[in-house]
């Protein structure tokens, strides 16, 4: 009589999610031993505490070896040494790549460099985040940036073929590569109450609308910079304010309009003047580097807190700006009307994201 034996041999790289989660939050072995211990799997598994140890260390070793070809994420899916299915390959690149708001939130907007580097010990506390992570965080974000800053074609897109990262994420870095090449600022104690959510919607929008990519598909870094002839051309929109019986008319048609459909209408009326040299205003200024960087300081010193200070609701705020856009186009004295519709579609969606009331 003869035994058979049935046997499989596979060299499949084994991902516990769990675990690799624990590696990139910067947790350490003991750490990460600790935490899954008090998950109850020693409970669930019959596992001992020796077990466990060994089986943490084994993942750390295999992410750290795998953390060089993260790096650069088509390598991981043609390299031969680990046999990773593509779904998993997928979901190590994500997670990899992926960021705690609370710590880009302290970045945004800043140089990606040494100086801002230094700075991650205090982010660390600030955040809850730990400093593991956040320099793996902000080495990622500088690693992209470096690696698209220059190139034609779509930012996101780039991003995306460069680092196989899903369309959302892809989205979200190349807003904090905008914010990081222009410097805006976010930090202030004024900006505060903003969501990265909300300076990313306004960061795709301006990519959308105010870079060279907006006009011309195959310029270098068509998503990175601001178009500087549009800065420049926004210049023409000061005759909106400058021009008395030009900003007497502009107010006479938003008003009449909007009579009756307001809940704010005497405030609005009474500050219409007011409201409108601050959003032409700065349009004009864009041309400096210094306005550039102070763009959402200024929207929410110029717009959003007078508004906020008479208490208009969203919904007025809606009904007001996109009557004071479309007002323009009834104004027989101004010939800007393309340069106006290409700034205030971006501005409009901006200020209605921004406004919290």
């Amino acid at each position: 009589m003869t035994n058979e034996l049935d046997i499989f041999v596979g060299n499949t790289t084994l991902i516990d999610e769990d675990v690799y989660r624990l590696w990139l939050d910067g947790y350490s072995v003991s750490d990460a031993v600790g935490l899954r211990v008090r998950s109850g799997i020693l409970e669930q598994t019959g596992a001992t505490a020796g077990v466990l140890q060994s089986d943490t260390m084994d993942h750390y070793r295999t992410f750290h070896m795998l953390e060089r070809l993260l790096h650069t994420p088509p390598k991981l899916l043609h390299q031969l040494v680990f046999q990773i299915p593509p779904s998993r390959q997928a979901l190590l690149i994500e997670r990899y790549y992926a960021f705690d708001e609370a710590f880009v939130r302290e970045v945004l907007g800043k140089k990606l460099s040494k100086g801002t580097k230094k700075d991650l010990d205090d982010i660390s506390t600030k955040t809850g985040v730990t400093l593991k992570s956040c320099r793996r965080q902000f080495d990622n974000f500088k690693r992209v940036f470096k690696v698209v800053e220059e190139m034609r074609g779509s930012l996101a897109g780039n991003i995306q073929q460069h680092f196989l990262l899903s369309d959302r994420l892809a989205r979200d870095y190349a807003a904090v590569v905008f914010f990081a090449n222009n410097r805006f600022e976010t930090g202030k104690k004024k900006l505060q109450y903003l969501t990265f959510g909300d300076l990313a919607f306004c960061a795709e929008l301006m990519i959308q609308n105010w870079t060279p990519g907006a006009v011309d598909s195959q310029v270098d870094d068509m998503d990175v910079d601001l178009d500087k002839e549009f800065l420049q051309d926004l210049k023409e929109l000061k005759v909106l304010v400058a021009d008395k019986d030009l900003l007497d008319l502009h107010k006479s048609l938003v008003c009449t309009a909007l009579r009756g459909k307001l809940s704010v209408f005497p405030e609005m009326e009474a500050n219409f003047k007011n409201l409108s040299r601050g959003l032409v205003n700065i349009a004009s200024k864009l041309t400096h580097t210094k306005d550039v960087r102070d763009l959402f300081v200024d929207l929410v010193e110029k717009f959003i807190e007078p508004c906020r200070s008479d208490r208009w609701p969203l919904n007025d705020v809606r009904l007001f700006l996109n009557q004071y856009s479309a007002s323009v186009h009834s104004l027989d004295g101004f010939r800007h009307q393309a340069l106006w519709d290409r700034y205030m579609v971006t501005l409009r969606s901006c200020l209605l994201r921004m406004y919290h009331d």
